[in-house]
Order: C-alpha cells, then structure tokens, then sequence
C-alpha cells in the first residue's frame, strides 16, 4: 500500500530458522492484505468496490470488517475520519485503518510464532514488542517536521505502538472529510497505544481535529497523543510524560 515494512527481531533464544520462518508468514499476511486492500492495484477488493464492480455484502470477510472499524470509528470522530467520504482521490479508502490494522496482526502472527521481542516498521508507523535488550526500551523518534534527518522528540516504548500523521512528508494527503479541505490546525500528530490499528486511525482523525484533537485520543483508554502546531509548540497529553525521554 505505497510504503515499505521492516523487521528488527531481537529473540536471544530463536535460531535463525524459526525467526525466518516467523518473519515469513508475517510477511506473507501483508501482501495478502496488500492484494485485498490496496487502493493502487486496479483488481484489489477495495478497488472493485470504489468501481462499483464489487458489492460489500459480497467482498471477503477481512474487508467487511475493516470497513465496520472504518464506520464506527467516523461516529466515534464525529466525521474527522471517513474512509467512505473525502479522500483525495473521492474514493473509498480505508488506508488510514488498514495499514496499522494489517501490520498489528503480523506483530500477533509473530508472537503466535514464539517471538517475543521485536519491532515492525511500517513507512514510519511502530509496533514495538517486548524489549530489545534485558534493560532497554525500544526507542522510537518522532521526525522533526523540517529536517529528515533529526527528531523532534524521542519515545521509549515496550509493547506499544507509535503512529504518526502529518502533510510534511508526503503533502497533503490527509483531507478533513467534512470540509474536503487539508487541515491547518496542526504539523503532525504522533499517538501511542496498545494497538496499531487504532494508534495510525487516531493520529489521522486527530490530525484532522487539531489540537482538540489530543484531548480526543486520551478519551480511549490507552492512548496518548504528542503533537507539533503551526507555530512549532510542542503539546502532548499527560499521560505522554511515561514515553518522553531524552
């Protein structure tokens, strides 16, 4: 779906073998999801039901349940996130779900395997399990929105995932699906949480919000938001204070 995953398996007690065998299925579920999802392949499910060549009553159970995820959550965002409404394209698009959705499954896959200590990278967006060494947090930076090469915060994390969302990297791609327009109100929004189906969702709808936006993530039990404004403030919700770190 447009990005690239990696793979950082720290297990001390795997053999090469069985890390390879787990990555491989992991590896296998996300082309799965890509072919099903993918709003860039023409034969994809999502693809067919934006032509309307598809109905949803008759596309694969994944796909049903991830557009009953995208719905739930445009009532619980009160529209800040619409994966039936304004994406740039007027398509639907599930894309700001699917992605965390997919790769926090083959984070579980990984786990069902015997791993338990590794982290998956998906075009920027963490999921981090366990630890990377005995004493040691998985450190994840959040980008500074100007320079590539530096961060603007940096988080330790064990069994969390980190999503971001932002225009400064890839434009404005994001579009707030009640106006049609990209939001202005914020640089970038980073969420931490136990999932990373619903850590990459909220940071989207968050995005969309603003800074009301953080308030509105604390709201789910779990979840913490960090943020950079136009003006480049940095504000965060308290519950952040645990990750932050220098």
């Amino acid at each position: 779906m447009g990005t690239v995953v990696s793979f950082d398996v720290r297990d001390p007690d795997l053999d090469e073998g069985e890390i390879d065998a787990a990555v491989g299925t992991a590896i296998g579920w996300l082309h799965e999801v890509d072919e099903r999802f993918s709003p860039f392949l023409p034969d994809s499910e999502v693809s067919r039901l934006a032509d309307g060549t598809l109905v949803e009553a008759n596309a694969h159970p994944d796909v049903r349940a991830v557009l009953a995820m995208c719905d739930d959550l445009m009532v619980d965002s009160m529209g800040a996130f619409d994966a039936r409404a304004w994406n740039p394209d007027h398509r639907l698009d599930p894309s700001g779900l699917v992605k965390g959705w997919a790769v926090q499954l083959a984070a579980d896959r990984l786990v069902a395997a015997g791993l338990r200590s590794f982290a998956i990278n998906a075009g920027g967006d963490i999921v981090a399990c366990g630890r990377p060494t005995a004493i040691e947090e998985w450190r994840v930076g959040i980008r500074h929105p100007d320079h590539a090469d530096r961060v603007a915060a940096v988080l330790a994390v064990a069994d969390r995932a980190v999503a971001t969302s932002g225009a400064y990297e890839r434009g404005d791609h994001i579009l707030d699906p009640r106006t049609g327009q990209a939001p202005d109100g914020l640089r970038s929004v980073t969420v931490v949480g136990p999932s990373l189906a619903w850590a990459d969702a909220y940071a989207t709808a968050a995005f969309v919000m603003g800074v009301d936006g953080l308030g509105w993530v604390a709201g789910h039990r779990g979840y913490e938001a960090y943020a950079i404004t136009p003006d480049d403030r940095v504000v965060w919700t308290e519950g952040m204070d645990r990750y932050l770190t220098s």
